[in-house]
């Protein structure tokens, strides 16, 4: 093969998976109305326009951030508030999920715990903090 259609051929491969990457995305966030719910979840309604362009800009930021091979310097805190950050997005996109889909109020329902579903919550939350961690300070400390 030669290099042009190899070349070629690695194009068509990346763009197919980025449309397909790209679509599952669009079809998380549009079918499960994702962002409506965590707007509706935070009483934060009127700023849903905001969240759409967030999601979008932010996507598309990273994706030119990434092609461009992109370098940022920072302070030593700088990881640490981008981490923050981050964890805060799939947080609040995971909490969202889970409301859409019920799974909290049906597992404690069937585990006999719906009195203490407040604090089934704390602890899948304190669980992934520690979890995290443990992570970052045994493996990423070494």
């Amino acid at each position: 093969m030669s290099g042009i259609a190899a070349n070629a051929l690695i194009a068509f491969i990346g763009l197919a998976g980025g449309i397909a990457v790209g679509s599952g995305m669009v079809a998380f966030l549009l079918v499960l109305d994702i962002v409506p719910r965590l707007a509706q979840l935070t009483r934060s309604a009127d700023r849903i326009h905001g969240y759409e362009t967030a999601v979008v800009t932010g996507s598309v930021f990273w994706t030119v951030a990434d092609f461009m091979d992109w370098r940022f310097s920072g302070t030593v805190l700088s990881p640490a508030v981008m981490g923050l950050f981050s964890g805060v997005f799939v947080g609040m996109l995971a909490a969202a999920l889970t409301e859409v889909i019920n799974v909290l109020p049906i597992l404690a329902k069937r585990l006999g715990m719906s009195r203490h579903i407040l604090s089934l919550l704390m602890a899948m939350i304190l669980g992934k903090v520690a979890g995290s961690l443990f992570e970052w300070l045994v493996y990423h400390g070494k």
